[in-house]
């Protein structure tokens, strides 16, 4: 428990200055590497630990988020207005999708985190300007969409920023306010998203082996120990970095991530 604590505190440290500078929250690194620790320790069956590793991910993001949503509403970056229909959307598929996971094969699983992750990659690569040309839609219809992606976010233990500033910047939002809102929307898809896989996995855990339902907590702990530090450090780099350049970062990273899951 020890190892896993001290790994995960430098993973954290990663992760939240990934989830300031880019809004990802962090789930795109969180949920490869404890895939890898989590079996690797007994912690828990190899065909478990998709599950444990996107839930644990989710629970993580609630801090990492919060500290990056703070950060990014100093630098004036979230259009609350947006942010809030985003938000409710958001944590309505988030909850669902949560809760039935755990229903879904392991092994489709882990293939549809590639997948989407590719795809995602592929796009911000492809890009050629800052922001689309597109108008946002409405409060209602963008809650909609939200649902949707808040969805897929819970269900691959990746947060907002993955799904949301893709689609943010399709709809003209430029990136600096798009990765404010996308962080804003973890924090609605990391607290239902958590729910709903605590309720589902609270008869296949105990609390004694340090299980809340699917969430394990010492990792948990390593993570959101050192994640709520970095994430403002991110933040106040993307005062500095060009839009495009941080946008090629993110396709990069993604690009990377996915190959791994895939091929795996």
């Amino acid at each position: 428990m020890l190892t896993i604590i001290a790994i995960t505190l430098v993973l954290g440290a990663v992760v939240g200055f990934l989830a300031g500078l880019l809004g990802i929250g962090g789930g795109l690194i969180v949920v490869p590497v404890l895939l890898m620790l989590l079996p690797g320790f007994d912690i828990v069956a190899p065909e478990q630990a998709i599950v444990v590793a996107i839930a644990t991910s989710l629970a993580s993001i609630i801090f990492t988020a919060t500290s990056s949503v703070l950060a990014h509403h100093r630098w004036g970056n979230v259009p609350w207005a947006t942010a809030t229909a985003i938000m409710v959307g958001a944590a309505a598929g988030a909850w669902l999708v949560a809760y039935l996971a755990h229903y879904i094969s392991p092994g489709v699983l882990q293939m549809l985190f590639g997948i989407a992750v590719l795809i995602l990659a592929l796009r911000m690569l492809g890009s050629r300007s800052a922001i689309g040309k597109k108008q946002l839609p409405g409060a209602s219809y963008l809650a909609i969409i939200s649902a949707g992606l808040g969805g897929v976010a819970s269900l691959l233990g990746i947060g907002g920023g993955a799904l949301f500033v893709p689609m943010l910047n399709y709809y003209s939002v430029d990136m600096r306010r798009a990765i404010g809102c996308a962080a804003a929307s973890g924090i609605a898809i990391a607290a239902f998203g958590s729910l709903g896989y605590v309720i589902a996995g609270w008869q296949h855990y105990q609390l004694a082996q340090g299980f809340i339902g699917y969430i394990y907590l010492p990792a948990l702990l390593g993570i959101v120990c050192t994640s709520a530090f970095t994430a403002p450090l991110g933040a106040k780099l993307t005062q500095r970095l060009p839009v495009l350049t941080i946008k090629r970062v993110f396709g990069i990273l993604l690009l990377l991530i996915a190959a791994k899951m895939i091929l795996s």
